[in-house]
């Protein structure tokens, strides 16, 4: 299984359209992680990333906020999304594991994401 997480600076990021690099884990069958490696989207966002994590062979998105569209995209990709998520990105992945990570109806419809914005319980970036 392979498990995505927006990457930025060891901290989920929180701006799906915006992720500029995805820590990809990989876990065993008994929910073990095997591997891990952080990739750069090579400067591509917003409608690209679905594409880049279908060919990264994504099962699981770990995110912050996402738009409708992405949420959309990912679905026909067969990626499931869990998305309004903060803080460490490892310790999202050991939270979604142990089946501790909740989905979140969370969805950003705009974007203009200025200083002072948020979608849900947590800041745009």
């Amino acid at each position: 299984m392979i498990i995505a997480v927006s990457y930025d600076n060891g901290r989920i990021f929180q701006h799906f359209g915006k992720t500029e690099k995805f820590e990809y884990f990989t876990a065993d069958e008994d929910g073990r992680l095997t591997d891990s490696v952080i990739k750069s989207n090579d400067g591509q966002g917003h409608g690209a990333l679905a594409g880049i994590l279908k060919e990264n062979k994504t099962d699981v998105l770990i995110c912050g906020g996402i738009g409708e569209g992405a949420l959309d995209a990912l679905a026909q990709a067969g990626i499931e999304v869990y998305a309004g998520n903060a803080g460490p990105v490892e310790a999202a992945v050991v939270a979604y594991l142990s089946g501790q990570l909740e989905k979140k109806a969370v969805k950003c419809d705009h974007h203009d994401h200025g200083e002072g914005h948020s979608c849900g319980e947590y800041s745009c970036k």
